[in-house]
């Protein structure tokens, strides 16, 4: 293959994430600058995790279980959240926390995303639901919800509605989810880049644009092998 035609082929890039995590968004927004700055094209699919996948359907008040699961003070809390929201709008996300933030279960709308890829349309949901719940705070556990996102990307909503009541991708879904645990991935965002090298956390634009450069000079190098 020609060096230019190499270098033009997209860069898959599997990223493995929750709706309920905010450094997954962080972590695709540097992405995006990364692919910016490089020029490189890229193919993403996104993959489940759950976080927390005993979350009770009626979810959890967001500082509770901040306090719960990782034992952080009111003040550790708000002051996390604060640096969230300014490295947010750094990078044009607009993270709304107030007394009433909730996080709640995603299994029904990993399922949703699964569906979604068939159609095209996974990448445009989950910016969707990510919006949909860190800045419009809605419960994107709820149907209707998911429904409502799934129209506005696109999607058919009675076929959207016919997926998570009848939960026809929960079994497709587990086994995804089990996938990428049993490939030791113990938190999210994890990225996966042409298949090969994995990055865990939001790394940063800078050390993105390292590993898509490293992918294309390999590309260049076997190509003229």
């Amino acid at each position: 293959m020609p060096q230019d035609q190499t270098q033009s082929q997209p860069v898959q890039i599997d990223i493995i994430s929750d709706v309920m995590c905010p450094w997954c968004i962080v972590g695709f927004r540097q992405l995006e600058q990364a692919l910016g700055a490089t020029g490189a094209g890229a193919y993403i699919r996104w993959h489940p995790f759950e976080l927390n996948p005993a979350m009770p359907a009626e979810g959890q008040n967001l500082r509770e279980h901040i306090t719960e699961k990782y034992g952080a003070s009111p003040e550790q809390s708000a002051q996390n959240r604060a640096h969230l929201q300014s490295l947010g709008a750094d990078l044009g996300i607009d993270f709304h926390y107030d007394d009433t933030s909730r996080i709640v279960n995603t299994f029904a709308a990993h399922q949703l995303l699964d569906w979604a890829q068939e159609a095209g349309l996974q990448h445009p949901l989950k910016m969707a639901l990510f919006e949909a719940h860190f800045t419009q705070q809605r419960d994107v556990s709820q149907h209707d919800v998911l429904v409502d996102v799934a129209v506005s990307v696109g999607l058919d909503g009675e076929a959207a509605r016919q997926i998570l009541s009848s939960a026809s991708y929960a079994g497709d879904t587990r086994a995804r989810q089990q996938f990428w645990t049993e490939r030791g991935i113990s938190g999210v965002p994890a990225m996966v880049f042409d298949g090969k090298y994995l990055l865990t956390g939001a790394q940063g634009a800078q050390t993105y644009a390292q590993m898509l450069q490293k992918v294309l000079a390999e590309r260049s190098e076997a190509a003229q092998a």
